[in-house]
C-alpha cells in the first residue's frame, strides 16, 4: 500500500476542492440582512460530490490505516486525517479541545491497560443562536485487524465519517458566501463506538457544549450500500431510526425536507421499538437520545461483509452514498436555521 507521504498529498488535493457551487443572485450578498429561511441551500449542497467522498474514503479506509482500531495506529492516522481536513477548510475546533482533540483514557475490554483516544470535533459558530447546538455525529473507529488480515471498515463507518467532512465543507462554502447558519453546528467524530459506545459515552459525560442547549444529534453510521433485503425494491432508499421518539417535530422536518430536495424513500422499519436487531440502542446517537436529545439515526443497513475483510470503498455505492449524505445536509440546514428551536414531546 501506498506511504502517508501519498496519503497526505491525496488529502491535500481533496480538501483544497472547494471554491464553490455556482449562485444565485443574492448569493454575493453579505447575508447580514438575509433571512437563511429564505435561501436556497440547493447549491452549497451540490458541493457534497461522490468523486471527492470517494477519493478520500479511499484513504481512510486503505490498508494503511489498518482498520482504525481504538488507541492503535490505524486509528491515530484516522484522527489526523479528521484534524488536517478541518485545518485546510479553516473549520475551527470545538471549544475545550486539544487542537481539535478531546483526548479520553478507555478501560477496553480485553486489555490489561487503559488506552489513550480521541474524539474529534470542529464547530461552525452561529449567527443568531451561536448557543444552540446541532451535533453530527459518525464514528472514527473500527475493528482493526487480525494477524494479516485488515477490516477497512469502508462503510462502517468510514461512510459516515466521510460524509461529516463533506457536509461541514458545504456548510463552509455557504459561510464564506456570507449565509452562516443561526445555530452552531458541531461535527463530532466519536471513538470507541465498537467498543461499546464508548467515545459517545464520554461526550455526553464531558460534553463539550452545554447538553441543555443541544437541541439534536444527526448520527451517521453506514450509509454506503444497500441492504440485501432491499435488493429487489427501490434502492434509493434510507433507514431513518429514532427520528419521532423524542420529537414529532423532528420527524416531520425530516420527511418534509426529504419530499422537497433528494426524495429518497424513508424507511422506518428498523426504527420499530420491537424490532429485533434494536438498532436504536446499536449507535452513537442513543447516548444523546438518553440525555433526551432528539436524535436521528441514518442508516443503510447491514450487509455480508459486515465486520468482515469485504467492507472496502470499491464495494460503495457512490451516487446513493452521495445523495444520502445530501439528505442530511439538507436536514441540518433546516433546523440550524428555523426560528424556532425543536421540541420535545414524546417521552
Amino acid at each position: 500500500m501506498k506511504q502517508i507521504v501519498y496519503t497526505a498529498s491525496i488529502l491535500a488535493s481533496v480538501l483544497l476542492v472547494n471554491c464553490g457551487p455556482k449562485m444565485t443572485e443574492s448569493g454575493s450578498h453579505s447575508g447580514e440582512n438575509v433571512a437563511l429561511t429564505d435561501v436556497d441551500p440547493m447549491p452549497f449542497a451540490e458541493s457534497i460530490s461522490a468523486e471527492e467522498l470517494k477519493e478520500m474514503l479511499y484513504v481512510y479506509a486503505s490498508d494503511e490505516f489498518e482498520g482504525r482500531e481504538t488507541g492503535e495506529k490505524g486509528q491515530k492516522l484516522a484522527v489526523e486525517f479528521l484534524r488536517e481536513f478541518y485545518k485546510e477548510n479553516k473549520i475551527a475546533p470545538a471549544e475545550n479541545t486539544e487542537d481539535y482533540f478531546q483526548k479520553l483514557r478507555l478501560n477496553l475490554p480485553g486489555k490489561v491497560d487503559w488506552v489513550e483516544s480521541e474524539n474529534v470535533a470542529a464547530i461552525i459558530k452561529g449567527s443568531d443562536k451561536p448557543n444552540e447546538f446541532i451535533v453530527l455525529s459518525a464514528h472514527l473507529d473500527h475493528v482493526g485487524k487480525r494477524g494479516e488480515d485488515i477490516y477497512n471498515g469502508a462503510d462502517d463507518d468510514g461512510s459516515g465519517s466521510m460524509a461529516l467532512l463533506e457536509i461541514a465543507q458545504a456548510f463552509k462554502i455557504a459561510v464564506k458566501d456570507g449565509f452562516r447558519p443561526k445555530r452552531s453546528i458541531v461535527f463530532l467524530h466519536v471513538t470507541g463506538e465498537e467498543k461499546g459506545l464508548l467515545g459517545s459515552k464520554y461526550y455526553v459525560e464531558n460534553p463539550l457544549y452545554p447538553l441543555e442547549q443541544t437541541i439534536v444529534n444527526l448520527n451517521v453510521d453506514m450509509i454506503g450500500r444497500v441492504d440485501p433485503q432491499r435488493e429487489l425494491k427501490n434502492t434509493d432508499y434510507i433507514y431513518l431510526i429514532g427520528s419521532d421518539r423524542l420529537s414529532t417535530q423532528l420527524h416531520e422536518v425530516s420527511e418534509q425536507i426529504n419530499s422537497e430536495t433528494v426524495n429518497l424513500d424513508l424507511d422506518y422499519k428498523f426504527s420499530d421499538p420491537e424490532h429485533p436487531e434494536r438498532f436504536y440502542e446499536r449507535s452513537d446517537h442513543y447516548n444523546f437520545a438518553k440525555k433526551n436529545i432528539p436524535v436521528i439515526f441514518y442508516f443503510s443497513g447491514t450487509h455480508e461483509d459486515y465486520h468482515g475483510t469485504g467492507d472496502t470503498p470499491d464495494k460503495i455505492l457512490y451516487d446513493i452514498y452521495t445523495t444520502r449524505t445530501k439528505l442530511i445536509f439538507h436536514t441540518a440546514w433546516e433546523i440550524a436555521n428555523m426560528d424556532e428551536r425543536i421540541e420535545v414531546d414524546q417521552n
